[in-house]
């Protein structure tokens, strides 16, 4: 009976515990917003000035690789008066706090989850648009990881079970099940979704190690391949017109890493030889030296008369959940 007893208490004593912890933890909402869409929290006279200039210079400027100058994200300004509610539930929020130590901040989840809260504070608006200019490139790209991040989550509810991809490149990569596979052969894919105006595709394919070298030659490399690919396996709409690059505009080229690999990353304009038709596309050559071979993946969008922002992440955000076997 003591030992029952003992058990008893002890039992009630952790339970109390727990129940105390759950109790005291912060209850945080799911985030929500659109993709591509930040929250600028400020007083309207600073948004009105020089330093709303300053924020608009950093994330409305063009994106690069587009046939129209779209923004990088859309801003809706918020006075700090009526930031409360709903409205803190946006996924990605830059906040500028006046009148305070100069210095940048990048918080995780303080409204909501997930969330990124970036706060620029200063003394004076000198020092705000300062802080702003010298961030501009990492508060830019931690607001796109983030929206990166959440396409990837949506994408996720609903996956493809395409085995032949895993089976004959030996890689797997995630997108959602409304993508169709269009053509295939033992190293190539083309995948497809339609959209209201148009489609967007993904290229999958490989390439022997020796195809593509790092010398001063490597984007004209890239560009001969991917119209040799594109004349091979994707026809326009009449006999002789294939996929192409825009010979008028220059292709955005650099470095990055995917899946923990070193990357040739490539953006610019496609168009069909022979036809009127035409669009952005980005492409990552990953360099996989264990299986002796170049990776290829590409995106491009067809959707003339809209913006293709979205479209064009949501391909970004499907190529980078590549994974090299």
């Amino acid at each position: 009976m003591r030992y029952f007893l003992f058990s008893l208490l002890s039992f009630m004593l952790l339970t109390s515990c727990g129940d105390k912890k759950k109790s005291t933890e912060r209850y945080i909402q799911d985030s929500s917003g659109a993709i591509n869409n930040v929250s600028v929290v400020t007083e309207n006279e600073i948004w009105d000035g020089r330093v709303g200039e300053a924020i608009r210079t950093v994330l409305a400027k063009p994106i690069y690789g587009l046939p129209q100058d779209e923004p990088m994200f859309t801003i809706s300004q918020i006075p700090p008066a009526v930031f409360s509610g709903f409205v803190t539930k946006n996924r990605t929020v830059l906040m500028i706090k006046m009148n305070k130590d100069a210095g940048i901040e990048y918080l995780d989840n303080v409204y909501a989850k997930p969330q990124k809260v970036i706060v620029v504070s200063g003394k004076s608006k000198k020092e705000i648009i300062a802080i702003l200019q010298e961030n501009e490139s990492k508060i830019i790209d931690t607001f796109r990881s983030m929206e990166i991040a959440e396409r990837q989550r949506q994408m996720a509810k609903s996956p493809h079970s395409f085995e032949s991809i895993k089976e004959k490149l030996n890689l797997t990569i995630d997108f959602p099940s409304i993508y169709r596979i269009a053509k295939s052969t033992d190293d190539f894919f083309w995948i497809r979704k339609d959209i209201t105006t148009g489609t967007t595709n993904l290229m999958i394919y490989e390439l022997p190690y020796s195809a593509i070298k790092r010398n001063d030659s490597v984007v004209n490399q890239i560009i001969r391949i991917r119209d040799s690919v594109g004349k091979k396996y994707i026809e326009g709409p009449v006999e002789g017109s294939y996929l192409a690059t825009e010979d008028a505009y220059t292709p955005f080229h650099g470095e990055t890493i995917l899946d923990n690999k070193p990357a040739l990353e490539t953006k610019g304009i496609w168009d069909v030889k022979n036809a009127f038709m035409g669009g952005p596309f980005i492409s990552y050559a990953v360099e996989d030296k264990i299986n002796k071979r170049w990776v290829i993946l590409e995106g491009f969008a067809f959707a003339p008369s809209v913006d293709k922002r979205n479209y064009m992440l949501e391909l970004e955000a499907i190529i980078k959940t590549v994974k090299i076997n």
